[in-house]
């Protein structure tokens, strides 16, 4: 799109102003979009340590600032219903969680699961943030080896994720 053509401003109903709104409107959303936002070094390190040495149960990341960072750190010997309570009721948040199974072999498992949660009262422009960073993001967490995406608790209830190992 050129500034303002005699096209754009007869589209725009005739005024430069209303389309140098709707231009300035656009670039703030690409400014926020998946590729403004940074991904705190911390975020990976805590991965690498749910991953390998099985520091923590689950994190929980938020955006802040321009860049995901990690919000909370799940102890190992917290369930799952601690985890689904750390997520704020209106608000959107990434996590991961490391769930622990026994196979139909009877084996003792473990899946990493990582989270979009979503809910459906967080405010429409965190939602559409959090969606559009959601993929840049779980590239930098090597070693996924489930994904949900929740928009209220029954999304990702502890029978939805059993349900997903097996």
């Amino acid at each position: 799109m050129g500034r303002g053509t005699m096209q754009e401003v007869a589209f725009w109903g005739g005024s430069i102003h209303r389309l140098l709104l709707y231009q300035k409107f656009i670039e703030g959303i690409m400014a926020n979009s998946a590729s403004g936002l940074a991904v705190h070094d911390d975020c990976k390190i805590k991965f690498v340590d749910l991953k390998s040495k099985r520091s923590f149960r689950y994190i929980i990341f938020k955006i802040a600032d321009m860049q995901v960072v990690v919000e909370k750190l799940g102890q190992p010997e917290e369930n799952y219903d601690d985890f689904a309570a750390s997520l704020p009721a209106d608000e959107c948040r990434y996590a991961v969680y490391d769930f622990d199974f026994i196979s139909t072999d009877n084996c003792q498992k473990s899946k990493i699961f990582f989270i979009s949660w979503a809910p459906d009262t967080a405010k429409i422009r965190s939602k559409m943030v959090y969606a559009s960073s959601k993929d840049r993001f779980r590239r930098e967490l090597d070693g996924i080896q489930v994904e949900l995406q929740a928009t209220d608790p029954s999304e990702m209830s502890i029978d939805v994720v059993k349900g997903r190992v097996y």
